[in-house]
């Protein structure tokens, strides 16, 4: 009988991290209270990574990101959540220099065999980006989760906020939404074979991407589109930078077969839990849009805001890594009281 590692999971992917509602409660306290020249970037931006000064022109890059199963494949598992974690350092501008295991395992439910093939499927990521996995730490615990702590580095001319947007820039996405709702078709039974594999692909493409759109001048802020849904990570622009985003309704991709999934309420509960803690700052929107735009991605892709000046070498730059940016909106100075509004 072949197991299911999705029903081992309480829930899939980034859509099991806690609610950014919840998060402000638990990092409340959590403020420096002793200062840190060299740290760059903490905890106050809600940025993808930290950032440390080595004082040779160059940064560390330290992140973390575990879940639970978002993939019946205990290859594709590891896989995902291999390049979900390495995608933050992508993020900040960064390239990965070494990553290390996290995996907590139920050994009395599932063997260990099939640890071994999330870890070997991280470890074929890892490869292809030519870094090691370099050790970890596991535990038995009662459902199984999986991730990576990764190291990475920067230049200081290259390192890339989420909070630093300015207005006038184009907002981009390189990759669609959907995740969350066909993974949860797939815990249903509805997915079809084609959607979920296309889910799987865009899981399990890393944005490096984000290292060569760094070395633009006119790339004023990027970030990855990951657990809090394409409006949850907006808002953390849009609000660090002071900004209103304006966002082409129209224009927002999407994977195929989302709208059918949306259809057969295949939302995942992330997306209430996403749109509870932060739909008072959105411009009201349907129940439709709501099922897109809070739907939990897991290793979604990057939003990049970019000068106007700027867009036509940045589009380039992002031709010359295999990469098709579409351009969702744009930033306007701060207005009215929503942070994010909608256009048609």
């Amino acid at each position: 009988m072949d197991i299911q590692l999705t029903h081992f999971s309480p829930g899939s992917g980034c859509g099991c991290k806690i609610s950014p509602k919840e998060l402000e409660v638990i990092l409340a306290d959590t403020k420096e209270r002793m200062h840190f020249d060299a740290l760059l970037v903490g905890n106050e931006s809600k940025d993808d990574a930290a950032v440390y000064d080595l004082g040779n022109g160059s940064a560390v890059i330290s992140t973390t990101d575990f879940f639970t199963p978002i993939v019946d494949d205990p290859f594709d598992f590891g896989r995902i959540a291999a390049t979900n974690a390495i995608n933050d350092v992508f993020a900040m501008g960064g390239t990965p220099l070494m990553a290390i295991a996290i995996l907590g395992w139920p050994l009395e439910k599932l063997s260990s065999s099939l640890a071994q093939q999330v870890v070997q499927g991280a470890k074929a990521v890892c490869e292809m980006l030519h870094i090691p996995l370099a050790g970890g730490h596991s535990i038995d615990i009662s459902d199984p989760i999986f991730g990576l702590a990764v190291t990475g580095l920067v230049s200081m001319e290259n390192i890339k906020r989420n909070d630093t947007a300015k207005a006038g820039c184009r907002i981009f996405l390189t990759k669609p939404l959907g995740i969350g709702l066909i993974t949860t078709a797939e815990k249903k039974g509805l997915v079809q074979p084609d959607h979920k594999a296309e889910a799987v692909r865009w899981m399990t493409t890393p944005n490096s991407a984000g290292a060569a759109f760094a070395k633009l001048p006119g790339v004023a802020a990027l970030t990855d589109v990951t657990g809090f849904g394409l409006m949850g990570h907006l808002l953390e622009m849009a609000e660090g930078s002071k900004l209103t985003a304006v966002v082409n309704i129209e224009h927002v991709p999407m994977i195929e077969g989302v709208r059918y999934y949306i259809e057969q309420k295949c939302m995942p509960g992330g997306t209430f839990r996403n749109f509870n803690s932060y739909g008072h700052k959105v411009e009201p929107m349907s129940e439709s849009l709501k099922a897109l735009l809070c739907d939990p991605q897991t290793s979604g892709g990057l939003m990049v805001a970019v000068e106007p000046d700027s867009v036509a070498e940045f589009k380039k730059i992002a031709a010359e890594q295999g990469v098709h940016p579409v351009e969702i909106g744009h930033f306007e100075p701060e207005s009215g009281p929503f942070h994010v509004v909608f256009r048609d």
